[in-house]
């Protein structure tokens, strides 16, 4: 596709990663990672940040310099994206589940459908070596931009990859006890370890806050220890450690399940209806989220629940709230924002499965994921029918698929020109 150079280095880190490693462990501010496009896209509304131009005498200390604005995730894959039939740019906004090592229907609907991305699914236990020649199948599909692959890498009872070259992740609850530098280096390993076995991003950390008085209800986080405690600015230095952990080994995030299910009962993956009447949009229970979309290392991007907010939004579940994903946008955060699962999910039970992604996206979402793979189809598919209809749609799906190419640019997949 023009515009778009598909790099074919799979499984190292960002040579951004190392500087970031040595910053933190001295201590010092680390910048997030830089797109690795040292000029915005050609159409794209930012421009580069501005340099000194070489003139034989300075400038009149009376001028006032105009700010130039540096691109943001939004702004620097854009005209790859314009570039993009729709079905293309659909098909960037899908994750679709893989389990085993790839099978015909897995294999059809992510080409058929122009899937660029993916999520491992199972409890593998094939290690990083044999990970690695699997996603090395998938780079190799004929999709544009290269296949963005995720994980869910948490630790405890959610940890996907095992075997050879993967450690055993502690649960969130047992990194809780960790000390920042025992947790800094440990994800680090682990993040480096996902990169060798070609995986761009972790579906992880979880930045729930439960409240005391939850954790004897709370089903999705506290019952299985996938919390890193009650207390919102301890939770939120944990999470930001892990990311910044990940990051140095190479790989991306996705902070969950914003704007949290820690004051809820029900799990979404089973529940038809799961509700939070606590929750505001200044909450503290938020405090997490906040922090990692605008610390010094950000995540890279933010799952939201499909659980309802009544105190944020009661008409809609998160995923489909205009109001909730804004409180992402009013915060700064201009990278990928990602569904939780809209495929299996009994929460979604009750929406077809063409206006899943729909949803979503006109809510302000970028990448919908589906572990199932029969209905990755009708949801690149439902995208594409109302971006013909809807020209408003269509540059909102235009701006979601330029948001995920600069995600995949960030871990080296393809190059933005």
């Amino acid at each position: 596709m023009t515009g778009i150079r598909s790099v074919r280095a799979r499984g190292r880190a960002p040579a951004w990663a190392a500087g970031v490693l040595a910053a933190l462990l001295a201590g010092c501010t680390v910048a997030p990672p830089v797109p690795t496009s040292t000029s915005p896209a050609s159409g794209a509304s930012g421009s580069a940040p501005a340099t000194t131009p070489a003139t034989a005498s300075p400038p009149s200390p009376s001028a006032t310099p105009t700010p130039t604005a540096t691109p943001t995730d939004g702004q620097v894959c854009l005209a790859e994206a314009e570039a993009m039939s729709l079905a293309e740019q659909a098909g960037q906004l899908v994750m679709v589940g893989v389990s085993g090592d790839l099978d015909a229907t897995e294999r059809k609907a992510i080409t058929k459908y122009h899937l660029g991305a993916v999520i491992l699914m199972g409890t593998s236990q094939r290690g990083v070596a044999k990970t690695a020649t699997l996603t090395s199948r998938l780079q190799k599909l004929d999709v544009p931009a290269g296949v963005l692959i995720g994980v869910d890498q948490e630790g405890g009872l959610v940890q996907r990859l095992k075997g050879q070259g993967f450690d055993t992740i502690l649960s969130a609850a047992k990194q809780a006890k960790l000390d920042r530098d025992e947790l800094l280096a440990k994800a680090t390993r682990w993040g480096g370890q996902l990169a060798k076995a070609g995986v761009q991003l972790n579906l992880a950390p979880v930045a729930d806050v439960v409240p005391k008085a939850n954790l004897k209800t709370n089903e999705p986080i506290a019952k299985l220890g996938r919390g890193y405690g009650t207390d919102p600015e301890a939770v939120a230095a944990k999470v930001e450690t892990f990311i910044a952990g990940m990051h140095a080994g190479g790989v991306g995030t996705a902070v969950k399940h914003f704007p949290g299910l820690g004051a809820v009962k029900g799990n979404t993956d089973f529940a038809t209806r799961v509700v939070d009447s606590t929750t505001t949009a200044d909450s503290p229970l938020l405090g997490p989220f906040r922090g990692a979309v605008q610390a010094s290392s950000p995540t890279d991007a933010v799952m939201v629940s499909s659980a309802v907010y009544t105190k944020i939004d009661g008409k809609h579940q998160a995923m489909f709230s205009p109001a909730v994903i804004g409180i992402l946008r009013d915060w700064g955060f201009d990278k990928v924002v990602i569904s939780d699962d809209l495929g299996a999910a009994k929460a979604l039970s009750a929406v077809p499965a063409k206006q899943r992604a729909v949803r979503f996206v006109a809510a302000g979402g970028d990448l919908a994921v589906t572990v199932d793979t029969a209905l990755a189809g009708p949801m690149a598919t439902g995208l594409v029918e109302r971006a013909r209809s809807d020209a408003g749609f269509a540059r909102q799906l235009t701006a979601a698929a330029a948001r995920v190419l600069a995600l995949k640019q960030s871990y080296g997949l393809i190059s933005c020109r």
